[in-house]
This record gives structure tokens, sequence and C-alpha cells, in this order.
């Protein structure tokens, strides 16, 4: 039987193209190792269940996941979760998250309580994380498991002169860092010049950022209580997880110009070597002029989607429709024209090619499929190309069919289910399991139908839809919904 994945032995002999943040151009992608790809992605602060903008920052790491898997090679993946509460915005001042969360849920601010608070959380978006498709990270790690990695980090920062203390905590020192702000070209001057009037005036430049934070709640250090910045938190888990140089970073493009710079600046004065390989950002889902936020009240969270009778695949397929670096404008109309997109793709294969044997799939159209593909994810392509194969008369059935089932692979949109398994998520009702009534009831339309008794047979139609059941006439036979 063909495998569906020998089609990715040409695909690997093809180049991968990806846009680095860090150069703003599209650059050929070569791992550190010849076969295993190391890729990093900032998680959640976890203080509530995430919403639907917040998944597209782990749909691009799962694309190109999936990407790096058909082309062969191994993939080494590491999520983290911010689980402890200290402030977490640009300017090492704000609303602290995980602290507002604790007490909105009643909890003695405690760092014990401060785990135990965050842990739904975790699980949460573990959960909606698989539930969009997503592969699951090789290692999800939380924050205050690796405290001890991030003192140590701070140190050796320390000792090198990158840092100076001041009376609220220990803060890096831009301006010592020769390449900082790489991504998106920050200016430090410029940056000066333009800043207000800083909150702490202990700092030394408005973009110096906060390694340790000092606090009668916390975690001890040489430098008294407290909890570590930020930034620091995902560079010793990469450094954990994944060594200290590492291939690809992914994160929304919020976090390019502040807490990516930092990592950055961080990781490359423990090290003197370049950290990341590759930075890739997504752009933001937005609703009209405004970003997804819950704050706004268009937060929606998976479950939102179900319960609007969408599902997981309509919103990935519709968050697919768009180029990764570009933003998206969310609506429901927008979400119900994906739905039905995806619903003629998933017909056309769970009961037109229903029973069709897998064949070699079409070379030419995997030709244009992997050409999409390694030019910078470039999905909106790769959509176009699956649709163009649904059109082709010329194209054999079952060649159709594993063609559909080989890009799938990557979109996972739904498309390489067990063929039961599509139709019931369709609604296909399987007609053995039928109560006995209902299938006396397409008995007799069928007797009607077999004698061109169209009213008739129309009118049990219609007794059919007031007992729940849609029906479809289609030349393998009659397909039955549920309502």
């Amino acid at each position: 039987m063909f495998n569906l994945f020998d089609s990715r032995k040409s695909a690997s002999e093809s180049p991968l193209f990806l846009h680095d943040s860090a150069t703003g151009e599209k650059r050929l992608f070569t791992p550190l190792k010849s076969k295993v790809v190391s890729m990093y992605s900032c998680g959640p602060t976890v203080y509530n269940h995430i919403h639907i903008g917040n998944l597209r920052a782990y749909l691009l790491p799962d694309i190109l996941k999936r990407t790096l898997l058909y082309l062969g090679y191994e993939v080494k993946h590491t999520i983290n979760f911010t689980d402890f509460g200290h402030l977490t915005d640009d300017a090492d001042t704000g609303e602290d998250k995980i602290m507002k969360g604790m007490k909105r849920e009643g909890y003695e601010i405690t760092i014990d309580n401060m785990k135990k608070f965050a842990l739904p959380y975790i699980e949460s978006f573990k959960a909606d994380n698989e539930q969009f498709g997503n592969i699951p990270a090789t290692d999800y790690t939380r924050a205050t498991d690796f405290v001890t990695e991030q003192v140590k980090l701070i140190e050796t920062l320390s000792e090198k002169g990158y840092t100076y203390e001041t009376t609220d905590g220990i803060y890096y020192e831009v301006a010592k860092f020769n390449n900082y702000g790489q991504l998106g070209n920050i200016n430090l001057g410029a940056l000066r010049a333009s800043a207000r009037m800083e909150e702490n005036s202990e700092k030394r430049h408005p973009a110096d950022f906060a390694l340790w934070k000092k606090s009668d709640l916390g975690f001890k250090s040489k430098w008294g209580t407290g909890f570590p910045g930020w930034h620091i938190e995902c560079t010793a888990m990469a450094f954990a997880t994944l060594g200290k140089q590492i291939d690809i970073h992914t994160g929304g493009e919020d976090l390019m110009y502040t807490h990516h710079n930092g990592e950055i600046a961080q990781a490359e004065s423990v090290t003197g070597k370049k950290f990341s390989q590759f930075w890739l950002h997504n752009a933001h889902v937005t609703a009209g002029e405004e970003k997804l936020a819950k704050s706004a009240g268009n937060g929606f969270t998976l479950q939102d989607l179900t319960d609007k009778g969408f599902s997981t695949f309509d919103y990935r397929y519709w968050l697919l429709q768009g180029h990764y670096r570009t933003r998206m404008d969310f609506s429901f109309k927008a979400l119900e024209a994906a739905r039905q997109a995806l619903s003629r793709l998933r017909k056309l294969v769970y009961i037109e090619l229903d029973d069709q044997p897998i064949s070699e799939p079409d070379a030419a159209y995997i030709r244009d499929f992997s050409s999409a593909l390694l030019d910078d994810l470039d999905t909106p392509k790769v959509i176009a190309t699956l649709w163009h194969i649904t059109k082709d008369k010329n194209l054999s059935s079952s060649a159709k069919l594993s063609t559909i089932k080989v890009i799938d692979s990557v979109l996972n949109i739904g498309l390489s289910l067990d063929a039961q398994e599509g139709k019931s998520k369709l609604g296909f009702v399987d007609l053995s399991s039928l109560p006995q009534n209902i299938k006396e009831v397409l008995a007799e339309r069928e007797t009607a139908r077999n004698d061109g008794n169209w009213e008739k047979s129309d009118q049990l139609r219609e007794d059919l839809v007031q007992l729940g059941y849609s029906i479809k006439d289609t030349p393998e036979g009659t397909v039955v919904t549920k309502v």
C-alpha cells in the first residue's frame, strides 16, 4: 500500500525558505544538526483560558513542525508556561496577571498557591492545543520549575558585567550589548530621546530590563527574596531543554521588539554565540480595528465557537487561508464562509471519494503543494492547490484522494480521518444505527422514489426533517444527517 509520506522523499531535496524577523528576509533554512531541528515557542501566562487569537501563535509552529516532519526531520519543540507572579509588560511595570487572577478566584497569595492556581489553565492550554489539531510540544515547561537555572544565568550575566543593581531589582544594561534591538531595528539612541519620564529613575536606559525583581514574596537568591524577570525565564528553559543554540524561535509579533530582543541579549551575552538561527513571528488576529482580547470582549474561546456550532477545524481552515505574517480580521460571517468551504471539501473526501483505493498522489500537484509550503509556509497557496485538485476532471478519484491526504498531513484540517469518523464529524449517520421508525420511513420513501411518486417522496423527506434527520440523494446512495 502507498505510504502517504513517500512523497516527502522528493520534497526533502527541495530547499525550505523561512522569513527571518532578525534580517527581514527569506533565508534558506539549514539546521544546526543534520536531521534534528530545535524549536522554542513562547507560551502563555497562565492566569486564564486562552482565546482563539492566542491560538495563532501555536498554529505557526505546528505547521512548521509538520512541514519539517514531512521533509524527514526530527523536531524537538519546547513551549513554556509563565506560572508565577511578576510584572510582565515591556517596562517591568503594570498589571500582574497571575496576582490578579489569584485574587479573582480567592487564593491567598503564596508560592504554593501560585502553582496550584496555574495548573488548571496549563491543562486547559494543552487540551485546547490538542483539540485545535496541533502536535503537542516535546517539552512543556513551567517557569517555577526552572528558577535555579534562571538565577544561575543572572549570576553569570552579573559576573560578565552586563547588570547593575537598583533598590527594586537587578537589571540588564542593554547599552553593553552591541547587537541589542536587531529584531525590529530598535535604535537605542532614538528610544532614549523619545522615552517618557521613567517610573524607575534608577534605570540607566529606558530599554534596560529586570532580571530579578525584589519582593517580600518569592524565591530566595543572593539579591534577596523575589522573582526572576520575564525575559530570563525563556532563556533558561530554552537552554535547559534545547541547548544554548537553537534553530527556530517563534512567537506573536508583539513579542518581537522587547521580549525577544531581551532573550537574544541575555543568551548571547552568556555564550558569545548566536542564540536562534531563525526568528518567526505571526501577525495578530483582529476584529475590526481591535486586537482579539478578553478585555475587549472579543476573546472567544474554542468552546465559544463550539457552542455556536463551529468546529475547531473550521477555525483552523479560516486561519490557514491567510499567510501567518498577515493580520486576519475575524468575524463569524467569515468563519461561516470557512465552515461551508471546508464542509464541501470534507463531503468530497468522505462521500464522493469514499472507498477509493489509495494510490500514488499526483506528482504535479505535489510539486505545487511543496513549492508553496517550502516558500515560507504559504498556506493560502496550498489551499488554492487543494481546490484545483478537487475541480480537476482529468485526475482519477484515487489519485485525487491520495493527493488530498498528503496535503492534509501538513494542514490537518480533517481530510485524513477514517471514512466513518469523517462522516460522523460531518453529522452523517450510519444507516444501520438509525432507530427502527426512521429506517421504516426511509424504506417507504425509497419505494416511493422507485415508483416515481415524487410528491410522496418529498412529503416523507419533510417528515424526516421533523423527526430530526435530513437526507441527500447521491449517486452513491442516500446520505442521512442528524439535524
